[in-house]
């Protein structure tokens, strides 16, 4: 079977980091967006790590497998985790920080982003918290 796992960036690694326990939703454990998954303490991680989802076990943020992502875009920094879906870049941005997806230097590397994704029909799309905005380029 093939491994599903992405690679990781030698040297980065989640730390304290808990964003992708909170911000998205989780179908398998009936998590909805923005709520801290039951398995999760904030700052520490998951504490049922050896029995977690599938889906868990599948992820890492763009910054973990992104070698050309800058180190302002560690989540842990920025209050935004990354990641792609087919065409779509997706940012989730922590609700506790509204406004950094529109601060320097996010803001000017998510219409780059835009740009180059529009180039081969992507997109990108920004969440805080329930509202949703497509980053122009």
């Amino acid at each position: 079977m093939p491994d599903l796992v992405p690679q990781t960036v030698h040297g980065r690694a989640c730390g304290a980091c808990t964003l992708c326990c909170e911000l998205p939703d989780i179908d398998e454990l009936d998590k909805p967006a923005n709520t801290l998954c039951r398995h999760c303490a904030r700052d520490q991680g998951c504490l049922a790590y050896e029995a977690r989802p599938a889906t868990c076990r599948a992820f890492y943020c763009a910054w973990m497998t992104d070698a050309d992502m800058a180190d302002e875009w560690d989540p842990a920094v920025s209050h935004m985790m990354v990641y792609a879906q087919g065409p779509q870049l997706t940012v989730l941005v922590d609700p506790r920080h509204p406004q950094v997806w529109t601060q320097k230097p996010y803001h000017g590397q998510l219409q780059r982003w835009a740009a180059q994704a529009a180039a081969n029909g992507g997109y990108v799309i920004v969440w805080v918290g329930d509202e949703v905005f497509k980053v122009g380029a």
